[in-house]
């Protein structure tokens, strides 16, 4: 790959790295399997670059490599080890006025995607990034009508698994 080739690239993975981020923290649980991910989908990207046209944005484009990586990568692996969650082991410096609620309520929320299939949580990542029915659609392969539809049970199966 030319020096151009790669200046673009790093400069447009720099630009958009916590899409990576994002998609680590949602099929991960601790920092090391995180950088892991990290690491893997930056190859990735990194392979495939040379093949990107720009028929779509970087940023769609970088969606659906990553979040392929991180759906093949976590179904290959028959094994799985218990692992502590980041966010228990992780120290926080709190103001005085800090409110944890919204936190919280977050916390709930990416425990209750952790449990839906591996395509259900890409399609729950980027309704919840604002990506339109039409950016999810091309990112995950599948109609627009499709990814309305399987959105909308997914909200249902939310519902009960927050609210039981």
């Amino acid at each position: 790959m030319n020096k151009e080739l790669e200046h673009k690239f790093v400069t447009e993975l720099e630009n958009n790295q916590n899409i990576v981020h994002k998609i680590c923290t949602l099929y991960t649980n601790d920092r090391h399997a995180h950088n892991d991910l990290f690491q893997e989908i930056t190859i990735q990207l990194w392979k495939a670059y040379p093949k990107f046209r720009g028929d779509s944005k970087f940023s769609t484009w970088m969606y659906r490599v990553a979040l392929n990586t991180a759906i093949t990568l976590y179904r290959k692996s028959k094994k799985r080890v218990k692992t502590q969650d980041y966010d228990a082991v992780i120290y926080r410096i709190k103001a005085d006025d800090y409110d944890e609620t919204e936190e919280q309520q977050l916390k709930l929320l990416y425990n209750a995607v952790k449990q839906l299939g591996d395509i259900d949580k890409a399609l729950v990542f980027l309704y919840l990034e604002d990506k339109d029915y039409t950016e999810i659609s091309e990112t995950l392969g599948i109609t627009e009508v499709n990814a309305r539809v399987k959105m909308n049970r997914i909200k249902n199966k939310l519902r009960t698994i927050l609210n039981p």
